[in-house]
Order: structure tokens, then C-alpha cells, then sequence
């Protein structure tokens, strides 16, 4: 027999939309608080009980709101007053998702709510951040983690799938009570397969190939001098360097010639963002890999050009370095928020991941804390290490686990 669905009268609903919001803030921002993510979910679940499925919908909007408005006020440095319909479109799925509860709610019940809602939430999250055009996989639930001490052991349930186990636990512990005994060893039983599978799960196989010492240069729209004297600088300070790495759009343009005479000159590896043109008005956003010949042995373009900006065409194709250290793999800045990008990268065998990024100094600090919770998760996902360069930081590298082992700050 289903338990009895009562909606919620106004009170309860104030309280859980203000759980909710306060849960999510103080996971992404006081450190070992990532746990509140559940919070967050339990109360978007329980939002679903609302009289209509008109207050669902404004509710989960309003909720939306007051999480990204804060969380992306860097949005309105970049985009000014564009970035009030940014946030609302964020926030349109959190309104979806409370809209769909009601309507599974009102339709199936609490039980065929709570068995809907970890794949509705998980199939939202996804369209959102990696399908539209508008896509933005920012502010996830499973990025809440990526600085936690336990990434590597969710990390097999990939950054979507933390977020569906999640939501499940969320379920569980908020609905078990209200069925009986045999409902509870039901619940209690997939709750313990959720968080068990870890353990379970295969031990990634790291790479075994020899080591790679690795250099970032922080720099934000250089001449090729200053760049030539800054890889000086660098190669006396770590004179071991097998690879030096630039941000994106080290150089509006090609790479220049004087750039390329240095690493000629110095025998050296050169990973740099440039701009490869393919007219007059187009070209693409490229990592480019200068040889100790002076030559480019392997170029990248960006699979994911930043939308309302100028930022090429996306790549036609991608493809892995096959450096003297193994295979390596190539993001562009926003390229590592989408795992179909990387994802691609790790099918055809890549053992490690660089990833040269444009993160402007006058963004702010926010932007680049968001940011810099890409790469550990990349890492920890595919059990490989990341390195990631931002042209005014936060510039990381994230071993095989998603620990991140150096780091130079914003």
C-alpha cells in the first residue's frame, strides 16, 4: 500500500526552499561541506509537493535564482545586463525538474516519484550542461567534490553519476521511514550497493610510462618578447623541464617566429595557445606544440568555442599527441567541462590531459575557484593527470587520482 501524499502547506515549503538554497552555497563554499549537496537534493525532492504544479515550476525557478545569481555574479563583469537571462535559464531547469516531480507525484505517487527522481535529475543535468546550445555543466552537484579528500572514491560513478547517487541516498534516507519493514530492508539494501560499489569497482590501471616534468608560464595577452624571456626565466629555474605550457590566446595570431627560434634554440617542447587562421575573418582556437626544431609537431583546435564570444570555429576533429612520453590529450580552456569532448580523448588511448586556458584576471576571483573544480574531477574520472595552465591562474596539476599536487593561485 503507498503512503498518503499530503502537499506541502506554506511554511514547509519557505523552509525547504531556503534548506535548499542555504545547503547549496555552503557546499561550494566552506570547505568539507560538500556532504550539504544531499541537503540541497532532499529538499528539491520534497519541493515537489507543493499544491500546483504552477508554484513547482516558480519555486524551483526562484531557488535557481538565489543559488546562480550569487554563485555567477562574475557572469554580469562579462556580460553585463545579458547576464540576468543567463541565470534564469540556469535556473529554468531547477523549475523543470520541480515541475516533472509535481507531475510524477500527482501521477504515480510518492513511490513512483522517489524511483523517478534520481533519473530525472540525472537526465536534466546532462541536457544541461553538455546537449543545448546554451550548455553549462558549472555548479553541478558532483563539482561540489572535486576538492574533497574522497574524489578518487566517487569518482567511478563519473561527475553525473555522483549526482544520481546522491539524489537516490537523498531519497532513502528522507522516505524510508514511511514504509514498513519490508520497504526499509528494500531501501537500506540499495543505499548500501550505492556506496559500496567503489569498493567493488575495478582499480584503475595508471599509466606506467616515464615520467614528464612539466612547466606552466602564467601570462595574460603577451608580446613575443615577453614571452621569450619568461620561458628564460623558467628553463634557469627548472633547467630539468622536458615540456613548458602556455595559456590559451597566448597569441592573438600564429605563433611567432620568435617563439619558435627559442625553442630551437633551447631544444625545448613549447605547448602554446594561438590562433590558426582558415580566412581572413575565421580561424581556430588552437593549442599549438612547438618542437626543438623550431617546428609544430602537433596542433588542437577547440572542440567547444566559448558561445557569445569570438572564440573560432569549432575543431573538426580531435586527435592525441604521440610526444615522446606517451599519448597525450588536448582541451582548450572550456573543451574540459564537457566530458563528450574529453571523453573522446581517453577513447583513443590518451595517458594524460593538457589543458592551456583563458581565465582573465578581471573575471574575478569566483570564476576562476569555479573553474579550477574542472580539472581534479577530469583526472579522477579517468585516472590519468591533468595539467591545466591559466593565463592569470588558478593553474593545477591533478595526479591520476584528482589530487591536486601543485597548483600557482589566481
Amino acid at each position: 500500500m503507498q503512503p498518503r501524499t499530503k502537499n506541502l502547506s506554506a511554511w514547509p515549503t519557505l523552509w525547504f526552499a531556503l534548506a535548499a538554497i542555504l545547503s547549496f552555497h555552503l557546499a561550494y563554499t566552506i570547505e568539507h561541506s560538500q556532504i550539504l549537496i544531499i541537503v540541497f537534493l532532499y529538499c528539491l525532492f520534497r519541493l515537489a509537493k507543493v499544491p500546483t504544479s504552477r508554484q513547482a515550476f516558480y519555486i524551483g525557478l526562484g531557488i535557481g535564482v538565489a543559488i546562480y545569481a550569487p554563485q555567477l555574479s562574475f557572469f554580469w563583469k562579462i556580460f553585463q545586463a545579458g547576464a540576468i537571462p543567463l541565470w534564469l535559464i540556469l535556473s529554468f531547469w531547477l523549475a523543470l525538474f520541480l515541475l516533472l516531480g509535481r507531475v510524477c507525484l500527482t501521477r504515480f505517487g510518492l513511490v513512483g516519484w522517489a524511483c523517478a527522481a534520481p533519473f530525472v535529475w540525472t537526465g536534466l543535468e546532462y541536457f544541461r550542461s553538455e546537449l543545448n546550445y546554451l550548455r553549462f555543466s558549472w555548479l553541478n552537484a558532483g563539482y561540489a567534490f572535486s576538492d574533497s579528500i574522497n574524489l578518487h572514491y566517487l569518482a567511478c560513478y563519473g561527475v553525473y553519476g555522483i549526482g544520481f547517487v546522491l539524489m537516490a541516498i537523498a531519497i532513502i534516507l528522507g522516505v524510508v521511514r514511511q514504509f514498513g519493514w519490508p520497504g526499509k530492508i528494500l531501501a537500506g539494501t540499495a543505499a548500501a550497493l550505492l556506496l559500496l560499489y567503489p569498493v567493488m569497482a575495478p582499480t584503475p590501471q595508471y599509466s606506467t610510462q616515464r615520467s614528464l616534468r612539466v612547466t606552466g608560464v602564467q601570462l595574460e595577452f603577451p608580446g613575443a618578447a615577453e614571452v621569450v624571456l619568461s620561458l628564460k626565466r623558467a628553463t634557469d629555474k627548472f633547467p630539468e623541464t622536458d615540456l613548458l605550457v602556455l595559456s590559451e590566446y597566448s597569441f592573438q595570431g600564429s605563433v611567432p617566429e620568435l617563439v619558435k627560434q627559442w625553442c630551437r634554440k633551447h631544444r625545448k617542447y613549447l605547448v602554446v595557445g594561438a590562433e590558426d587562421p582558415v580566412s581572413s575573418s575565421q580561424y581556430y582556437n588552437t593549442a599549438f606544440v612547438v618542437g626543438p626544431e623550431g617546428e609544430i609537431v602537433f596542433r588542437q583546435a577547440k572542440c567547444a568555442p566559448a558561445q557569445f564570444m569570438k572564440d573560432g570555429l569549432p575543431a573538426p576533429r580531435q586527435g592525441l599527441w604521440n610526444s615522446p612520453w606517451g599519448k597525450l590529450g588536448f582541451g582548450i580552456c572550456y573543451d574540459a567541462s564537457y566530458t563528450r569532448v574529453t571523453d573522446e580523448l581517453i577513447r583513443q588511448g590518451a595517458q594524460g590531459l593538457i589543458f592551456p586556458t583563458m581565465d582573465n584576471e578581471d573575471w574575478g576571483l569566483r570564476q576562476h575557484q569555479l573553474h579550477a573544480r574542472i580539472a581534479p574531477m577530469r583526472a579522477a574520472e579517468y585516472a590519468v593527470p591533468v595539467f591545466r595552465l591559466c593565463s592569470s591562474g588558478i593553474s593545477q596539476f591533478a595526479d591520476a587520482t584528482g589530487r591536486v599536487l601543485e597548483s600557482a593561485p589566481f
